[in-house]
């Protein structure tokens, strides 16, 4: 896995690319998306469960770095590490690679933090738990 935490492999579907054949630049962020939400499911952070509870898990910064184009038909893979940026705040640096051999595709680094029921941030005590290095050990038992 190359050092990540999590990754996960999709394929490139016809609709997902521009009329330059190639896939929309927007397409990659709900590639990037899919991979965080598979990840807090296998750490068992459940997203909508989240939700029902009044805590938003909110993107407030994305960067992405573009290294060259997928095709309908591309298998990639998306690797990624979660990592605490403050005391409020948390960050996915995720990459998404070309299959099978590897190659460069996306670099990513999207800053979030969870809302309470008043919109304030907080983050959860389970999601300080990952935040504090329980995410590596978490992906690591559910491969056992």
């Amino acid at each position: 896995m190359d050092g990540y935490q999590f990754e996960i492999e999709m394929g490139v579907r016809d609709y997902e690319c521009d009329m330059q054949g190639i896939v929309n630049n927007s397409v990659y962020q709900n590639y990037l998306e899919h991979a965080r939400h598979e990840f807090l499911k296998v750490v068992g952070a459940d997203f909508g469960g989240y939700a029902k509870k009044g805590i938003n898990l909110v993107v407030v910064r994305a960067e992405l770095d573009y290294r060259f184009s997928l095709q309908s038909g591309d298998r990639f893979a998306v690797g990624l590490n979660l990592a605490r940026e403050s005391v409020l705040r948390f960050a996915f640096y995720q990459d998404i690679f070309r299959l099978p051999c590897r190659k460069p595709v996306l670099r990513a680094k999207i800053i979030g933090t969870a809302l309470n029921g008043s919109g304030r941030p907080e983050i959860p005590a389970a999601l300080v738990s990952l935040l504090d290095g329980g995410a590596g050990k978490a992906v690591e038992e559910t491969k056992e």
